[in-house]
């Protein structure tokens, strides 16, 4: 039985960490690529993701990564994206896809416009729903994005066999496909992504910054190791989501302040039947979104 042709030849990922790296295992397992070339800044790191089999490749210079590449994944902090848009612009070939994996969207159609000039028609932006706590190419695993959504924002320009090709790329590695537009998408994220990483940002630093820090850490057990598992994420990326989608992210953190202002005055007057209402009201929305009941 003849074996089937990959559906890209040289796939190039700008940025091999937790989402570059399990984007290029996922292309492979499925057999959906040749070779993939990396790019990165930590020597140490892109020789890992050689160690590993994630990369057959590596370069240093994402423009001479890019050059023939059929597919192109740009993976890095969202602050990086309008100069390696620049960058790879003179040497994306006619056929290419060139993908990011930003947790922002309207700055990065911003850059890319910029950034990609007469190429922009070739770049469909995209966000998969899959991060974890950990980074680096050590952290990332084919099947990180199976069964998860993977968000694209089309863009006019975007011919349907270059978006069939994105939702193709993201569907081999087992994901799951929305779109929604990019001013949607950041207020969206803002509330169920970049608000949470805030607070939990500011709860451990707060506790850092205490006298008693030894003790409270110390004692702390379950409930604040699952609030603030984010809260080890990669610094830099986070900061750039945040500054990139502020004006989004100020309006759900002001959201935010006003819901616990109102949580205070029952909990000043100990009013436990004010307060049960919310936890429990809290409890049944969580146990059906767990459950599935706001799937879309």
């Amino acid at each position: 039985m003849p074996v089937a042709k990959p559906r890209f030849d040289r796939v190039a990922v700008i940025g091999v960490g937790l989402i570059g790296g399990s984007f290029a295992l996922g292309l492979k397992a499925a057999g959906e690529c040749r070779t993939v070339v990396g790019v990165g800044r930590n020597p140490d790191n892109m020789r890992l993701a050689r160690e590993l089999g994630i990369i057959d490749a590596v370069e240093t210079d994402a423009a001479v990564a890019a050059q023939g590449a059929d597919l192109i994944l740009v993976a890095t902090p969202v602050a990086q994206f309008a100069g390696l848009f620049a960058r790879i612009a003179p040497v994306v070939i006619d056929a290419a896809l060139i993908m990011d994996a930003g947790s922002t969207k309207q700055d990065v159609v911003e850059a890319a416009r910029a950034g990609l000039g007469r190429r922009v028609g070739q770049f469909v932006p995209a966000h998969p729903i899959a991060g974890a706590e950990h980074s680096g190419a050590g952290a990332a695993k084919a099947d990180l994005f199976k069964r998860k959504r993977v968000v694209l924002a089309p863009l006019e320009e975007n011919p349907v066999s270059l978006v069939a090709d994105a939702t193709a790329a993201w569907e081999a590695c087992g994901a799951r496909i929305s779109r929604m537009s990019a001013s949607e998408h950041d207020a969206v994220f803002a509330a169920v992504s970049h608000l949470p990483h805030l607070l939990a940002y500011a709860l451990v630093h707060e506790f850092a910054g205490r006298a008693n820090s030894g003790q409270l850490f110390g004692y702390a057990a379950g409930g604040f190791r699952d609030f603030t598992r984010i809260a080890s994420s990669h610094p830099e990326m986070w900061r750039d989501i945040c500054v990139a989608n502020r004006e989004a992210l100020t309006k759900e953190l002001d959201r935010y302040i006003e819901k616990l202002r109102a949580l205070r005055a029952p909990l000043t007057a100990g009013d436990a039947e004010a307060l049960e209402k919310v936890f429990a009201e809290s409890r049944d929305a969580r146990n059906r979104w767990i459950a599935g009941g706001f799937d879309t």
